[in-house]
């Protein structure tokens, strides 16, 4: 064998020893680098949308200030409530109730808070009787606050004591829930420094 055809034959073994290992490199490293980083904000956004607020009705939710999201989390729960313009009519009610107090110095409580569209549901004349009759409004408004937090797998098939010491029932899953079959849940899991606020389009009346 000639010097040029050992050469030849030296760069030949070279490539067949080098190359496979080449291949296992670059697959070890698409299987790593470029494979797990993909997935890694995959897990993280699915946590944070389960850990945080949900729902078409969010998008109506002031995106900063005292009535967003992360001003309402630094608000006890009726102060909070004042803050944001879908939920104002509950506001009068609840200063007509004398409740404010009451709701913003309870501890770890889930509120389910009907929107302005919610109350516009019941009849004028039916919702003045009731804004004038403290005792009434009192036992509606207590129906919709529960005696500790609720995470939205809690939601999923649960039945609660309200505040009012009558029962209200809740089912669904992933972002789609109701309360007593009736309410739907537009925006849910919404923080605030001592409750957990989901908000429906529905005003919840004790059964």
């Amino acid at each position: 064998m000639n010097s040029k055809t050992f050469r030849r034959a030296a760069v030949a073994v070279t490539a067949a020893v080098l190359l496979p290992l080449g291949l296992t490199a670059c697959s070890a490293e698409a299987s790593g680098d470029g494979a797990a980083a993909p997935a890694a904000p995959s897990q993280s956004t699915t946590a944070a949308k389960a850990d945080g607020p949900f729902g078409p009705g969010c998008a109506s939710v002031p995106k900063e200030g005292a009535g967003s999201f992360d001003g309402m989390a630094k608000d006890p729960v009726a102060t909070a409530a004042s803050n944001n313009p879908e939920l104002s009519t509950l506001v009068t009610a609840v200063k007509q109730a004398g409740l404010v107090d009451t709701l913003n110095t309870a501890e770890n409580i889930t509120v389910f808070a009907p929107t302005n569209a919610a109350f516009a549901k019941i009849p004028k004349a039916d919702l003045d009787k009731v804004l004038a009759d403290k005792a009434m409004l009192t036992d509606i408004l207590t129906y919709h606050v529960v005696g500790k937090k609720l995470t939205p797998q809690q939601l999923e098939n649960g039945s609660f004591e309200t505040l009012q010491k009558g029962t209200l029932t809740t089912k669904g899953s992933g972002e789609s829930f109701t309360v007593n079959d009736s309410a739907k849940v537009v925006c849910g899991n919404v923080p605030t420094a001592n409750a957990t606020v989901y908000i429906i389009d529905t005003v919840l009346m004790p059964k």
